[in-house]
C-alpha cells in the first residue's frame, strides 16, 4: 500500500524519504540520550544525602536547563485561535480515550521512551511511524507520543499527548498546526556532547554541575570546544504537549511546564530533528 502511494505521487515519495531520514538520525540521538539518562541516574543514586551544597548545585543545574530551551513567542490570542485550539483538544481527547491502559498504546505501536529510567516526571510512549508522518503532515488525533504520569500507587495515568514538527519549521508553519497564541512550542538547543567514542565523559561534573547535556552551563560552540566536547545547536525538533485530561481550561491543556525550573525532570530527550 505504501509503495503504491509513493508511485502515485513523486512529491509524497520525496517527503516521506526525508521523514525517514529524520527518524533515522533521531534514532542515533535517542540511543545517545538513553545512555546519558542511565549514566546520570546512576550518578545521582551515588550522591550523598541532601545538603545545602547539594541543593545549590541542583538549583544551578535546573537553571542551566532553561538555557537549552527555545520557546515560540507568546502572541495575542484571538477568538478564532481559541476556537481552533479547543477543537484540536476536544478531538485529541476523544482519540486518546482508548489509551488509558498502556497495553492498548503498545498494541498501536507506542513504546515507552527510556523504560530503564524509573524517575521520570512524565513518561513518553512514542510511535516512530507517527513521528515520521508528523514531519510531513499534521493530524491532531494521531500524535507522536502519549504522555503518562505515575500516581501514588505507581500506576501510569494518561495525561495527554505530544506533537512534534521538524526543527526547520517557521513560526507560521507551527501556528498553522496549533495557534501560537494559545500554545507555545519548544525545542532543545545548544547542547554540548562528549565527542564520539568518549561516552564515559557523560557523567563529568564541574562544581557539582554536569559538563555535558541539558543541565550544563555550556551553551556556545566556543565553550563546548574548550571542554573538548561536540556542539549541537539544535537537538531534535519542535515539540508541544497537549495535556487534554487536565481539564477544559486552555492554560491547563496547553500550559507549557518546560518554562518552569524542573522542565522534563528525568525526561529531557525526545522528538525529531
Amino acid at each position: 500500500m505504501l509503495i503504491n502511494s509513493l508511485h502515485q505521487s513523486p512529491q509524497r515519495c520525496v517527503r516521506l524519504r526525508y521523514a525517514v531520514g529524520l527518524v533515522a538520525g533521531a534514532a542515533a540521538l535517542l540511543a545517545l540520550a538513553a545512555r546519558l539518562a542511565g549514566a546520570q541516574e546512576h550518578a545521582h543514586a551515588a550522591e550523598a544525602p541532601a545538603s545545602p551544597t547539594h541543593a545549590h548545585t541542583a538549583s544551578a543545574a535546573s537553571a542551566n536547563a532553561a538555557l537549552h530551551m527555545e520557546m515560540t513567542p507568546a502572541l495575542r490570542p484571538t477568538a478564532a485561535d481559541s476556537l481552533r485550539a479547543a477543537k484540536i483538544a476536544a478531538a485529541l481527547r476523544v482519540a486518546l480515550a482508548k489509551y488509558t491502559d498502556t497495553t492498548a498504546a503498545v498494541a498501536d505501536g507506542y513504546h515507552m521512551f527510556l523504560p530503564g529510567v524509573k524517575t521520570q516526571k512524565v513518561y513518553h510512549f512514542t510511535n516512530n511511524w507517527r513521528a515520521m508522518q508528523e514531519a510531513v503532515r499534521f493530524e491532531p488525533t494521531r500524535p507522536t507520543s502519549l504522555l503518562y504520569r505515575k500516581d501514588s500507587t505507581g500506576t501510569l495515568v494518561l495525561i495527554g499527548a505530544m506533537y512534534t514538527a521538524p526543527k526547520r519549521f517557521s513560526y507560521e508553519r507551527l501556528d498553522a498546526r496549533v495557534p501560537l497564541s494559545i500554545a507555545r512550542w519548544h525545542k532543545h538547543v545548544n547542547w554540548c556532547l562528549p565527542k564520539r567514542g568518549e561516552m564515559a565523559r557523560w557523567t563529568e561534573q564541574r562544581d557539582g554541575v554536569p559538563v555535558f547535556g541539558p543541565e550544563s552551563p555550556v551553551v556556545t560552540k566556543e565553550a563546548c570546544d574548550a571542554v573538548g566536547g561536540r556542539f549541537m545547536p539544535t537537538v531534535f525538533g519542535w515539540m508541544l504537549h497537549a495535556n487534554v485530561f487536565a481539564g477544559d481550561d486552555p492554560a491547563s491543556v496547553w500550559g507549557d511546564e518546560h518554562a518552569g525550573p524542573d522542565m522534563h525532570a528525568g525526561m529531557k530527550m525526545h522528538g525529531l530533528e
